[in-house]
C-alpha cells in the first residue's frame, strides 16, 4: 500500500539582502547622474582586492554616491539678522558677490565706500525692526510667479530697459536700463540707507553702473521714458525749474492712475524716539519687491514706499548722468511709513521744490534712516 504523500510546503518568497537593495538604490541615482560608467571603473578596480564580486559592487556603489553633487540646502524659513553693524555689511558684501556674481576688485571697492561712513547699512542693527523677513519676501514673491530678470539689452541682472511705447519704441530701441530694485539691486534685500548721494553715485560705478537721472526714474515709474528736452527747463533756478516741470505733469502712480498706499511697502513704523539720527531711528523698510502689485509696466518695484531715493537732477544738458557728469540732489519716491503719514506727494514725475538740496557729489550732501538709492546703466 503506497504511503500517504508528503504535503507539499508552500514556497517562501526569497528575502533580498538589505545590502542589496540599498545597492541598486545607488546604481539607479549613479545613473541618473552619469555615474553608471564610473561605478563599473570603480567596481574592475575594487573586486581583485575584494573577497566577492558583490562585495567589489559594494564598495564601488559607495565611492561614486559619494561622488554625486550635493543637493542644495533648503532656504531658511527664517532670517536671524546680524546684531553689529561689521556683521550686516559683510553678510550683505558676502550676498552681492554671490547673486550678483561681482569679482573680488568691485566687492572691496563696495567695502572701501562702507567703511568711509560709520552709518551707512541696511538700518541700525540695534533700533531696526523690519516688518517682514526676507524668507517671507521669498515665498510672497514664488507664489507669485516671480523671477530674477536677465535681459540681455542691459547686460546685467534684476535691470529692465526704458523706452517710450507711445511714440512707438521698443524694449530694442532702449538707450538705458535700470535697476528694478533699490541698491543692492536683489529682490528680498533690504535697501541701503543712510548714504549720501554722492556714495550712491560711487557705489552705482563700482557695480558698474551710474546713478540714475531724475527723469529716467519718473519715466520707469510712469511706464514711457521721455527725452531729457521735454523733461527739463534748462537755465531757471532749481525751485522755478521743479515748479514748471510739475504743475503740467501726468498724475499717475506705477501701478495706476489711483494712489493706493497699501499696494506698496507703506505699512511700516517709525521708532517712537526717532529723531533722524542713526542712534534712535530704525530703517524699518521691507524686503525690496515684496509688495507684486507695487510695481511699473516695466517691471520696476517699490518705486513709492520701504525707501526715499536719490537721483541726479540736471540743471543744464552738460549735467545729465547719463553723459558721465551730475547736477544736484533729488529725492525721488517715498517710504514706509506713507500709509500713516504722508509726508509729501509721491506720484512718478513729481519733483521736489529743493528737499535738503545741493550738489550731487557734495560730500556733506543729505542722508537719513529712509533714503536709498537705486542705479541706472547705459545701453550701448
Amino acid at each position: 500500500m503506497a504511503s500517504p504523500e508528503t504535503p507539499t510546503q508552500p514556497t517562501q518568497p526569497r528575502r533580498r539582502s538589505p545590502l542589496l537593495l540599498i545597492l541598486a538604490l545607488v546604481v539607479v541615482l549613479a545613473a541618473s547622474f552619469g555615474g553608471w560608467q564610473l561605478l563599473r571603473l570603480r567596481a574592475r578596480q575594487l573586486s581583485p582586492a575584494a573577497s566577492s564580486q558583490s562585495e567589489a559592487w559594494r564598495r564601488a556603489a559607495a565611492v561614486v554616491a559619494s561622488s554625486l553633487p550635493a543637493e542644495p540646502p533648503p532656504e531658511p524659513e527664517a532670517d536671524v539678522e546680524p546684531d553689529t553693524l561689521e556683521a550686516q555689511r559683510e553678510a550683505l558684501f558676502e550676498t552681492m558677490r554671490k547673486r550678483m556674481g561681482l569679482a573680488d576688485e568691485a566687492v572691496e571697492r563696495i567695502r572701501s565706500i562702507f567703511q568711509s561712513t560709520k552709518v551707512m547699512s541696511q538700518g541700525n542693527p540695534k533700533t531696526t525692526r523690519h516688518p517682514m523677513t526676507r524668507a517671507q519676501c521669498r515665498k510672497i514673491r514664488k507664489e507669485a510667479g516671480l523671477q530674477e530678470t536677465n535681459n540681455p539689452i542691459c547686460g546685467a541682472k534684476n535691470m529692465v530697459p526704458l523706452f517710450d511705447p507711445g511714440a512707438g519704441q521698443t524694449e530694442r530701441d532702449a538707450r538705458v536700463c535700470i535697476d528694478q530694485f533699490e541698491f543692492p539691486g536683489l529682490a528680498c534685500e533690504y535697501p541701503v540707507v543712510f548714504v549720501r548721494a554722492n556714495q550712491a553715485a560711487e557705489l552705482c560705478l563700482a557695480v558698474g553702473k551710474r546713478i540714475c537721472d531724475a527723469h529716467e526714474w519718473e519715466g520707469a515709474c510712469a511706464g514711457a521714458l521721455k527725452p531729457p528736452e521735454q523733461e527739463y527747463f534748462w537755465g531757471p533756478e532749481r525751485i522755478e525749474t521743479s515748479y514748471k516741470h510739475n504743475k503740467p505733469r501726468e498724475i499717475r502712480w506705477a501701478y495706476g492712475l489711483q494712489k493706493d498706499h497699501s499696494k506698496c511697502a507703506t505699512g511700516s513704523f517709525k521708532n517712537r524716539k526717532c529723531s533722524g539720527s542713526y542712534s534712535d531711528c530704525g530703517s524699518n523698510t521691507y524686503p525690496a519687491g515684496a509688495f507684486p502689485a507695487c510695481v511699473s509696466s516695466f517691471g520696476v518695484y517699490d518705486q513709492h514706499g520701504n525707501a526715499a531715493e536719490h537721483m541726479n537732477l540736471p540743471l543744464k544738458p552738460e549735467e545729465l548722468a547719463s553723459t558721465g557728469q551730475y547736477g544736484s540732489t533729488e529725492m525721488k519716491g517715498s517710504w514706509f511709513i506713507f500709509q500713516s503719514y504722508e509726508a509729501h506727494e509721491d506720484d512718478c514725475r513729481w519733483r521736489a521744490f529743493d528737499w535738503h538740496g545741493s550738489r550731487l557729489m557734495d560730500p556733506e550732501s543729505h542722508r537719513n534712516y529712509h533714503l536709498g538709492f537705486r542705479c541706472c546703466k547705459n545701453v550701448p
